[in-house]
C-alpha cells in the first residue's frame, strides 16, 4: 500500500519513511502514512516560522474567513470524516458523527473569536502617577506552536489546537497520534483550501525519538500537549523555557445524592462511563451513590451496562466497540482482576477478549486499588455507597487527578458545597463530568495538567499580553 503523503509547507510529500495504520476492530491495515525525518523537521520548523510572520500580519477578517472555510470544508465532507474516525479509532459511528459536528463548531467559534480577540483598557490614572496617561493591552501571537494530539478524538482534539492557534495569529505544527493520523491529514486537505498562509498548519507525523529537535529549537515557542500524565509531565521537564500547556488524564467521580433524578442520573452516567469504551479523559470512573438509593440505582446501572450493543464501530446500532488495541484491554483486565482478588465484587463485564472489553461495574473496592486510584481509560466504573454528602466530596477529592467532576442533586446546599469544595477544573451539576461544550474553559488541576482549552481560553494561552502606555 502506497504511503499517504503528509502536509509540509503547503505541499503533500511522501518522505520515504512510513508506518502502518490498522483498524482496531479488524486488525487490517487501512493505510500507510509517511513520517518526517530529522532533516525534514528542520524544513517544517523553518516553514512554520515564515508562516507565523505572515499570520501575525494578516488582518482579522482574513483569518476569520479562512477559519469559516475550514468549518465549511469539514461540513462538506463530514461523513467522510466520521467514517475515517470510526475506522481508525474504532469509535462507534454515531459518536464519530458527533465528534465531527463538534469539530465544525470549534472552527466556527474560532472565526468569531478571531474577529473580536482583543485586550483591555487599563485605568492607570487611578493614582497620581498615572495622570494624563492612557494604557491598554494587546494580545501578541507567540509564533510557532507545536501541537501533540492523542488517538481518542482525532478531529476534535486536533481542532482544539489548530483553531485557536490560527485564530490568535500563530502557525502550528500538528503531530497526530500514530494510531489515528488519517483524520488529521483529512483536516490538512480542508485547510489547504482555506486561503490562509500555506504553512500556517502542517500535519507532520514524527517518531517520538526525534522530539529532542522540538525541545531544542528556539523557533518553536510553545508546546500544546494532550495525552497521558506521565508523558505530559516528562515533556514539561524537557521543554526548557518554552511555554507548555498540558491537558492530561483524569479519574472522574460522580456523586448521586438521595434527591437526584434517578432516571436522568442513570442515563447520563451510563453514557459517561461507557461512551467510546471509557477512552475519554473525563469518562466516569468512580460513582458515589447515597445509601438510600444505592441498591435500586446500582441494579439499574448494571442492567444498562450489560445491555449495551457491542460490535463493529461502522454499524449504526453499535454502542460499544473494541478498545484502541489489545494491550489497552489487557491492562484494564489486569486491574479488574487485581481488584477482584482483593475482595472487590464484579457486578458485570470484566473479561477482555482481544481488544474487546465489555462494560464493567465493580463495587466493594478501596482507595488503594488501581481501578480507583489510577486512570483506567476503559469501560470500567466503580460504584460505592455513601451516607454523608461531605464524605462523598472528600472521597471524590482523594485522587491525584482533578479534571472534571459531576454531581446529581436537587439539594441547593449540596450543589453549593460541591462547587466550593470539589478539587477539579470543572464541576458539573446535574450532569456527568464527560459533559463538554467546546467553547467552555476546559482543563484540570493536580496531575491533570494546567492551562485551558476551549477556543478563546486557548487563544489566551497561545498569545502574550503586551502593555501599551501613552503619555498625552
Amino acid at each position: 500500500m502506497k504511503a499517504k503523503k503528509i502536509l509540509i509547507n503547503g505541499e503533500w510529500l511522501e518522505t520515504g519513511e512510513s508506518f502502518a495504520v490498522k483498524s482496531p476492530f479488524t486488525q487490517k491495515e487501512i493505510g500507510r502514512v509517511s513520517t518526517a525525518s530529522r532533516a525534514v523537521m528542520d524544513e517544517v520548523i523553518a516553514a512554520a516560522e515564515t508562516a507565523s510572520i505572515e499570520m501575525r500580519k494578516a488582518p482579522r477578517y482574513a483569518i476569520a474567513e479562512g477559519l469559516r472555510r475550514i468549518a465549511a470544508g469539514i461540513e462538506k465532507r463530514k461523513e467522510e470524516f466520521a467514517r475515517t474516525i470510526a475506522e481508525e479509532a474504532a469509535k462507534p459511528l454515531k459518536l464519530a458523527r458527533g465528534e465531527v459536528e463538534r469539530g465544525i463548531a470549534v472552527f466556527a467559534w474560532a472565526a468569531g473569536e478571531a474577529e473580536r480577540f482583543s485586550g483591555e483598557v487599563v485605568p492607570v490614572d487611578t493614582i497620581a502617577l498615572g495622570k494624563g496617561k492612557n494604557a491598554y493591552t494587546k494580545h501578541i501571537p507567540r509564533g510557532v506552536i507545536y501541537g501533540i494530539t492523542p488517538f481518542n478524538f482525532p478531529l476534535n482534539l486536533v481542532g482544539h489546537k489548530v483553531a485557536p492557534a490560527l485564530a490568535s495569529g500563530n502557525s502550528i505544527i500538528i503531530k497526530p497520534s500514530q494510531r489515528t493520523p488519517l483524520t488529521a491529514l483529512l483536516l490538512g486537505e480542508v485547510f489547504a483550501e482555506s486561503g490562509l498562509p500555506k504553512a500556517a498548519l502542517q500535519v507532520v507525523p514524527m517518531d517520538v525519538a526525534n522530539m529532542d529537535l522540538i525541545y531544542a529549537d528556539e523557533r518553536v515557542k510553545m508546546i500544546s500537549f494532550t495525552g497521558s500524565a506521565d508523558v505530559g509531565w516528562d515533556l514539561k521537564q524537557k521543554a526548557g523555557k518554552k511555554v507548555v500547556s498540558l491537558e492530561l488524564g483524569g479519574n472522574a467521580p460522580v456523586i448521586i445524592d438521595e434527591t437526584a433524578d434517578l432516571e436522568r442520573s442513570l442515563e447520563r452516567t451510563t453514557m459517561g462511563a461507557f461512551s467510546y469504551s471509557g477512552q475519554i479523559c473525563i469518562s466516569v470512573q468512580r460513582v458515589y451513590v447515597h445509601e438510600k438509593i444505592y441498591d435500586e440505582w446500582t441494579e439499574n446501572f448494571v442492567r444498562r451496562a450489560a445491555n449495551l450493543k457491542t460490535g463493529d464501530p461502522l454499524e449504526e446500532a453499535t454502542e460499544l466497540s473494541v478498545m484502541i488495541d489489545e494491550a489497552a484491554a489487557a491492562k484494564a483486565g489486569k486491574w479488574i482482576e487485581e481488584a477482584v482478588q482483593n475482595d472487590a465484587e464484579l457486578l458485570c463485564g470484566g473479561k477482555p477478549s482481544g481488544a474487546m472489553l465489555p462494560a464493567t461495574v465493580l463495587t466493594g473496592t478501596n482507595a488503594e486499588m488501581r481501578v480507583v486510584s489510577e486512570e483506567i481509560f476503559a469501560p470500567v466504573a466503580v460504584v460505592e455507597k455513601f451516607r454523608d454528602f461531605e464524605e462523598a466530596v472528600d472521597r471524590s477529592n482523594h485522587s491525584k487527578y482533578g479534571l472534571q467532576a459531576g454531581v446529581f442533586t436537587n439539594d441547593f446546599k449540596n450543589a453549593n458545597f460541591a462547587q466550593e469544595n470539589l478539587e477539579y477544573g470543572g464541576v458539573i451539576i446535574n450532569d456527568v463530568p464527560a459533559f463538554r461544550v467546546d467553547n467552555m474553559p476546559y482543563g484540570g488541576v493536580k496531575n491533570s495538567g494546567f492551562g485551558r482549552e476551549g477556543v478563546r481560553y486557548a487563544m489566551e494561552e497561545m498569545s502574550e499580553i503586551r502593555l501599551i502606555v501613552i503619555n498625552f
